[in-house]
């Protein structure tokens, strides 16, 4: 199958074919924060096992250096092209079909794998409150109720990503407010960095792990009413409150016990209210059980991701063309998430949290990078493209997310050098069908342009 150079049967497609454009700022925010916010109830502990409290702070620190710089940068490649694939349409409108194909493959890896650890979390959580009830099982029924709540439409799934995220806010926020009177400085400044600062680069996935997947509010772009006025208000209304919500828990956390015992779970905070209260109190079974929202909220939303993803390489001919079906009466792209989901449970079965939580990361990281070249390249090859959200202080701004980007990715590598073999021969193996198949071949600027308005 090549990829049509043409597209006009795209370009004059019924709207009942497309995605609705329903989305408002506070539906993006919810979206943004929504995909984000398990980051802050697990995960970003296993930086500890590595790095200390304070060596994993530093990390997290200069992460969301690389956030701020990133996302600001990211956000004008969002407004300028609002299209359902995200960084494979910037890479590829900025470099070609092969870059695409790049940019693509690392999304696509991140957001398949973020499901999967988010759903061992959730079963474990659920194990926390019922030892009877095994991880597994949880996890995979988790899979088939939120893909359901997600073929029922665009509107509706951003409304429960809406009252699923202000309840997780919440809840973080009365955690915070409970285990602050047991704070003690001692806790955090024992053994700080017991690995130096090789500590602090072995940490950088699990810092990013707080951040992951913000920058999926690209994939809804097409869905955005207004997008070039509601795009930026969601991008950096949910950046700021990640931040407050990533310091706040690592650090009051850090401070209540010895650190090396919620090193290696995935339910750090339910633990730690049952140290300091008791784990037949009822505030903490209260906040396991309410703690589910937050981990619901970062499933469903990346569940969003992921299908928006397959669905717009599916339908620029990378990916089997029935993947990008619209369903008639919902209009959403049901095969792109039943496909996904299915990766992702096969995922669940290699029972291995911290790694497939490193696999999500280092998709992440490698498409970040696509992204801010792109970003270089349109800014010297298209100065004419329209920029509803200019990046501020450019070049520096997105020179110094490259940087911290390159670093980073540097940093997974050398941690993780099985996992990333694996990651980039599945990228060699791709791209080879990819050449092979003929697929190389760029679209016409009018079928770009077409993509790029989400035609």
């Amino acid at each position: 199958m090549q990829i049509n150079p043409n597209l006009s049967a795209m370009i004059t497609a019924p709207a009942s074919l497309g995605l609705k454009k329903v989305l408002r700022p506070l539906h993006l925010w919810a979206i943004a924060v929504g995909l984000v916010i398990s980051g802050e109830y697990f995960g970003w502990n296993y930086g500890w096992a590595v790095a200390g409290p304070i060596g994993m702070l530093v990390a997290t620190l200069i992460i969301t250096v690389l956030y701020i710089t990133f996302i600001f940068s990211f956000t004008e490649l969002t407004t300028a092209i609002p299209h359902a694939g995200g960084p494979f349409a910037y890479s590829y409108r900025a470099f070609g079909p092969l870059a695409g194909l790049i940019a693509g493959y690392a999304t696509l890896v991140e957001f398949l794998f973020a499901p999967p650890a988010i759903a061992f979390a959730l079963g474990s959580y659920g194990h926390f409150l019922y030892p009877n009830i095994p991880v597994l099982h949880t996890a995979l029924v988790c899979y088939v109720v939120f893909i359901s709540i997600n073929l029922l439409g665009i509107k509706e799934s951003a409304m429960f990503s809406l009252v699923v995220t202000i309840l997780a806010v919440a809840e973080l926020l009365l955690y915070m407010g409970l285990v602050a009177p047991h704070f003690n400085m001692t806790n955090l400044l024992t053994r700080p960095m017991p690995f130096g600062l090789t500590g602090i680069f072995a940490a950088l996935p699990f810092a990013i792990w707080f951040y992951l997947a913000i920058e999926g509010v690209a994939m809804v772009a097409e869905e955005v009413e207004d997008p070039k006025r509601t795009i930026p208000k969601g991008y950096i209304y949910g950046l700021l409150t990640l931040i407050a919500l990533a310091l706040g828990v690592m650090i009051l956390t850090g401070g209540i016990t010895n650190w090396q015992r919620l090193s290696a779970i995935d339910y750090p905070l339910p633990e730690a209210l049952g140290i300091v209260l008791g784990r037949q109190s009822p505030w903490t079974r209260v906040f396991a059980s309410i703690g589910l929202f937050g981990l619901v909220a970062s499933f469903h939303g990346t569940i969003i991701g992921y299908s928006r993803q397959v669905f717009a390489l599916a339908r620029s001919g990378y990916l089997p063309s029935f993947l990008s079906q619209v369903n008639a009466r919902f209009q959403t792209p049901h095969w792109a998430l039943v496909v996904g989901g299915l990766v992702g449970a096969g995922a669940l079965l290699t029972g291995t949290t911290n790694q497939v939580i490193v696999l999500s990361v280092l998709g992440a990281v490698v498409m970040y990078g696509m992204s801010l070249l792109s970003l270089f390249a349109l800014r010297r090859t298209e100065p004419q493209l329209e920029r509803p959200f200019v990046a501020p202080f450019y070049p520096i701004f997105p020179a110094v997310a490259l940087l911290l980007t390159i670093v980073s990715l540097g940093a997974i590598i050398y941690y993780n050098l099985i996992i990333s073999a694996l990651f980039f021969v599945g990228l060699a193996l791709t791209g080879g069908i990819f050449l092979l198949l003929g697929r190389q071949r760029p679209l016409t600027q009018e079928a770009l342009l077409a993509k790029a308005e989400g035609v």
